[in-house]
């Protein structure tokens, strides 16, 4: 009987999940095919399946399996500690209310679009504070009288809380800032590129790239999008750039970052095709992985060495006479307003300015009414530089338009875990930068695989780095990474 009974829960659960997938994709078409004026349309189409994968994800059969099933293995065990949780956060969520966040952040994500190209924080305002309500209410529902943001945030990092998050940063911090502002008073700049950079030949490069970091376009493709992101898991794993005429690296990094995301969703054991094991266990984890792809191997001064010959062959002279140069280029420290075409020493710096606002945000003790002003004075506190106009400021980002309050600090978290793989691989895999100057990935792509890509959700998150890396998880080997290579580039 308990055997049966867990056969029956994970039949069950493929069927949901392979409707979820359905939504997913529907999610995809959105952002980069569909019909401008089919919002509206659009939007009932994802409350309706939202209606019905709720009734899935809270039928009462589930709570029956769950109990019965005894599991054998360690598999099975995790299957049922996904399971487990997700059905106890589901059925505390009302069906209208996951239906109604449904249709309204689908709304809102076109609204949001279009306010942005206008540069007009005021026609988002009223949309948002309807995505805010709504995810409040879900808070309150899910977080039985504690903390509403903690609440929140278990849909991205499991486990985590927001203290926790705050003592990590509170470490992070003081360094970022001492790094930062010694790099500022060295007096060196960077060269910048010179174009234009046709646009078709960008993406031509960007295809080029992503094969080299391993992304499998017979189970993928790269489309356009106004903000860059990927989407599914198992066989369908669609990732989007964006491209620029005057400046190129934003295409580039942008892919390399989401070909890691691809690349994990890819690289997962195939066994766990359509269960709670075969996606990403967090995302924190999935940024460790956009994140090493992007920065610790993708701006390495051996891969951007390759790239340079790469880049020379298509656009000619760029401006920068050596590979040394675009090394530079492409690792330049510049104070600058948008946080993904943000160096690393400030990238993080704009995901805390997130991170305080959302949670005074969902708190209530910020309105939104309010948070256009609160984002341009914190942005001047943080960065010196008075915002220019809300596209560069508080609309730049899709996230709060669908409603993803609790998933900016998981960037953070990101970079956070991979400095630690980092500090692992280099020793796994002494000869990387060999490999990566000739413009094969291969050797470090396998180790993130093997080590963690194809484990999925089998463990917690912070396991899961545990695991691959040998060694507790903390921000020092980030910070350390950071302070190497800027001391390198800049002399400090």
């Amino acid at each position: 009987m308990t055997a049966s009974s867990f056969s029956e829960l994970m039949a069950f659960e493929r069927r949901t999940r392979a409707l979820a997938a359905v939504a997913g994709r529907t999610g995809w078409d959105q952002e980069t095919m569909m019909p401008r004026h089919a919002a509206p349309q659009r939007a009932e189409e994802m409350a309706a399946l939202e209606a019905v994968l709720h009734a899935r994800r809270t039928d009462p059969r589930i709570g029956d399996w769950l109990e019965a099933a005894e599991p054998k293995g360690d598999v099975e065990v995790a299957q049922l500690r996904h399971l487990k949780r997700d059905y106890a956060r589901n059925v505390k969520v009302p069906a209208d209310l996951a239906e109604e966040i449904a249709r309204q952040t689908s709304l809102a994500q076109g609204i949001w679009a279009d306010a942005r190209a206008a540069r007009d924080f005021n026609a988002f305002a009223p949309s948002l504070d309807t995505v805010l309500g709504l995810r409040r209410q879900e808070a309150d529902a899910l977080s039985g009288g504690e903390d509403r943001y903690d609440a929140l945030l278990q849909d991205y990092e499991p486990g985590m809380r927001a203290t926790d998050l705050d003592t990590m940063f509170g470490a992070l911090r003081p360094r970022l800032v001492d790094l930062r502002a010694r790099i500022l008073a060295s007096g060196r700049t960077a060269p910048r590129l010179q174009g234009p950079f046709d646009e078709a030949v960008q993406m031509a490069l960007t295809t080029r790239i992503a094969e080299v970091f391993g992304y499998d376009f017979d189970h993928g493709r790269i489309d356009k999008a106004v903000h860059p992101f990927s989407s599914g898991s198992g066989l369908d794993v669609r990732i989007t750039t964006r491209t620029d005429p005057d400046e190129p690296l934003g295409s580039i990094y942008s892919t390399i970052h989401e070909v890691g995301h691809a690349a994990y969703e890819q690289g997962i054991d195939a066994a766990y095709l359509l269960t709670p094991l075969g996606q990403g266990v967090s995302m924190g984890v999935h940024e460790s992985q956009s994140r090493i792809y992007e920065n610790q191997l993708g701006r390495s001064a051996a891969f951007t060495g390759w790239l340079y010959g790469e880049m020379r062959a298509q656009f000619g002279d760029m401006g920068v006479g050596s590979a040394e140069a675009f090394t530079r280029a492409v690792n330049a420290v510049e104070t600058g307003y948008i946080r993904t075409e943000a160096d690393e020493v400030h990238y993080n710096l704009h995901v805390l300015l997130r991170f305080d606002l959302e949670r005074a945000l969902i708190s209530g003790d910020l309105q939104v009414g309010d948070l256009e002003a609160a984002w341009n004075d914190r942005f001047v506190e943080d960065f010196g530089l008075k915002v220019d106009h809300a596209a560069n400021g508080v609309l730049q980002d899709v996230h709060w338009s669908v409603g993803l309050f609790g998933y900016f600090p998981t960037y953070t978290l990101g970079n956070v875990y991979a400095g630690c793989l980092f500090e692992a691989l280099k020793t796994a895999v002494p000869d990387w930068e060999t490999h990566l100057a000739a413009g094969h990935a291969a050797s470090v792509t396998a180790w993130l695989r093997n080590a963690l890509q194809r484990h999925g959700g089998l463990r917690p998150p912070r396991e899961t780095i545990e695991a691959a890396t040998g060694a507790p998880v903390g921000e020092g080997p980030l910070l350390d990474y950071l302070d190497a290579k800027c001391g390198a580039l800049y002399g400090v």
